[in-house]
């Protein structure tokens, strides 16, 4: 292991710490993950610095002898109600100081934080097969759920099919959509409706659950507008006014021609009737309409959740990776 390198918590994130976290970020996702976009430095500035939703930020930076940076490691401390157990890990190393122990050093710092905020569980994300996963593996991390990647090119001939789906009729219920925070009149039926996912397929992830209320979803748009990304969701509402089924996209800042899918969900009541195809073929034409510089969608579904991937292959989904959800089993006391 090498004692030359210096791992110290980061307070208030300085503008020359947080683009030393970008350049470490850069390089490591250019090293393991070719071709998937990398945060922009606004992106990475803004999740330093701004609040996050339901929880805090614990961050710390590894730099070299010469103060060079080497690596970087995030805590998401989980504060919701039911969520109180849960930590979450962020943690790169630059690919060219790998294999000297920083990742190990990094590690040790955030356990040790795990237990003194008392969390029994931490979760990482690493690209299946990847360095991350085996350094995980390698210090206890288990595999706890397995997420397939899809990508949708919205140049593609077959996208025009999703035109006639987002046009079928489905008597009782009517598309409506927004940017940003939910309107007022169905910031209610929305908090209900977001409920629905909490049981989605979670593996062996030790996740908790968490209550939405309007509250909790204007924060979510807050926070997202907040660090510079843009929301936009297609609902689908019933005649009795309440939500059945919605989707959401995330435009992330400078990520160019893709977004990120974010929750689609059908409220159990209403599953079965083809809402959750027909919400997100709508978003897909409203991308072609209000952003044509989009041009491909990544999505991830739980690699159990064959509805979902039934859907949005029918849709034209492709396979384009895998991610490992990783869990360590805290000690605490």
């Amino acid at each position: 292991m090498s004692i030359s390198v210096r791992v110290r918590p980061l307070q208030r994130v300085t503008p020359a710490e947080a683009a030393a976290w970008h350049r470490v970020v850069t390089a490591s996702t250019a090293h393991d993950l070719p071709g998937v976009p990398t945060p922009d430095p606004g992106q990475i500035h803004a999740q330093l610095t701004g609040p996050a939703l339901g929880s805090r930020r614990l961050a710390w930076l590894a730099t070299g002898a010469d103060g060079t940076p080497v690596g970087i490691a995030g805590l998401r401390v989980f504060t919701s109600p039911g969520q109180e157990h849960l930590a979450e890990l962020e943690l790169h190393v630059d690919p060219a100081h790998r294999r000297r122990g920083t990742g190990s050093l990094l590690l040790s710092a955030v356990v040790a934080a795990c237990r003194t905020e008392n969390r029994r569980s931490l979760i990482a994300a690493a690209a299946a097969g990847s360095p991350g996963e085996e350094f995980g593996e390698r210090h206890g991390f288990r595999r706890a759920l397995t997420l397939d990647h899809l990508v949708l090119r919205l140049d593609e001939p077959a996208v025009a099919d999703l035109l006639r789906t987002a046009d079928a009729e489905h008597p009782g219920y009517r598309l409506t959509g927004w940017t940003g925070t939910v309107p007022d009149d169905l910031a209610d039926a929305f908090a209900e409706a977001k409920n629905a996912m909490n049981d989605m397929p979670v593996g062996d992830l030790d996740y908790g659950g968490v209550a939405w209320d309007a509250d909790r979803v204007r924060t979510m748009a807050t926070v997202v507008a907040d660090r510079g990304d843009t929301l936009l969701t297609i609902a689908a509402v019933h005649d009795d006014g309440t939500i059945a089924g919605y989707t959401e996209i995330l435009l992330p800042q400078g990520s160019g021609p893709r977004a990120q899918q974010y929750d689609t969900a059908v409220v159990p009541a209403h599953r079965g009737h083809g809402l959750g195809r027909w919400v997100k073929a709508a978003m897909v034409c409203r991308l072609r309409a209000e952003h044509p510089d989009v041009v491909e969608i990544e999505t991830d579904n739980a690699e159990d959740n064959a509805h979902m991937l039934a859907v949005n292959r029918a849709l034209g989904f492709r396979p384009y990776r895998r991610t490992r959800e990783l869990q360590l089993d805290v000690p605490t006391g």
